[in-house]
């Protein structure tokens, strides 16, 4: 097999902020050192990152959202991932833990919240977005 043929598909991660917090979510399993991390997964074929982040959300949280744009892509540091960064805005639901084989907790977060549970800078241009809305 070629590298392209091997390579996984991009992860769409939302960030989604609502009254100046931020969704996060607590894996049941830790990637590396991550733990708590936006709702995120794999971009399925035929899908658009802002359509992936959508579902991502609601299939993880039970929150429904909007993408309302992307805020930039990198290759994930710790992960080796490509990662695409949709901001969104929340429209209904409760956040909870909608999928517990994947989630054990699930968290709107303020600012010094955020810190504690990702203690690492966040992706530059995130944290420019973060800076922005959550207080």
């Amino acid at each position: 097999m070629t590298d392209s043929a091997q390579k996984r598909p991009a992860i769409a991660a939302a960030i989604v902020v609502k009254d100046g917090r931020i969704l996060m979510v607590r894996r049941s399993i830790r990637e590396g050192e991550l733990s708590w991390q936006f709702p995120a997964g794999e971009i399925e074929p035929g899908e658009s990152e802002y359509d992936a982040a959508v579902r991502e959300t609601a299939e993880e949280t039970g929150v429904r959202v909007r993408a309302i744009g992307k805020i930039g892509a990198r290759i994930h540091p710790s992960t080796g991932r490509d990662m695409i960064y949709v901001a969104c805005e929340a429209i209904s639901g409760d956040a909870h833990v909608a999928d517990p084989e994947e989630l054990d907790a699930v968290e709107w977060c303020d600012r010094a919240k955020l810190a504690e549970h990702v203690p690492y800078p966040l992706f530059d241009p995130v944290q420019a977005h973060v800076d922005n809305f959550v207080k």
